[in-house]
């Protein structure tokens, strides 16, 4: 009889322990941000003696407020990001963007963001205050997460 016990309560502490990894992180944070957008402007002068015209390139910084939504299991991770800090040529898949080189520890998590090949934002998520912030070529963005199951969330409509 103690030997059944024994192989039933190794039993259970393995189905524990495979939920415990086997377990699903959701995050949506809401917060705001600065994206980088490029900008163009033609010059044209004049004089006696001719006419002269230029284009300057450059950027300039424009704020927005927006959601992310993340989600990260064992290695694997996705994170959607704010339209605003997404350049023209991006990856993806409907809006969801892998994580890559995910750190997870009882403070933080941490992992950049494959938007393209130029661009990897890094993800910083603490876990004692729930704040957020990515940063990278694109802009920055800083909000509070909160987790939620999207399994037994109530839609609001």
């Amino acid at each position: 009889m103690r030997l059944r016990v024994l192989i039933a309560a190794l039993c259970i502490s393995g189905a524990v322990h495979a939920q415990e990894t086997g377990n699903r992180l959701n995050l949506i944070c809401g917060g705001q941000g600065s994206a980088n957008k490029p900008t163009t402007s033609n010059v044209f002068a004049w004089d006696d003696s001719g006419s002269a015209n230029a284009t300057v390139k450059g950027s300039r910084s424009v704020g927005f407020g927006d959601e992310v939504a993340l989600w990260i299991e064992g290695e694997e991770g996705r994170l959607r990001m704010p339209r605003a800090m997404l350049p023209g040529i991006h990856g993806g898949d409907k809006g969801w963007f892998k994580l890559k080189s995910i750190v997870v520890n009882d403070r933080e998590i941490i992992a950049s963001v494959a938007v393209n090949a130029l661009n990897n934002p890094k993800m910083r998520l603490d876990r004692m205050t729930g704040s957020i912030s990515l940063s990278g070529r694109a802009g920055d963005y800083t909000g509070g997460c909160q987790k939620f199951d999207p399994e037994a969330t109530e839609r609001k409509f």
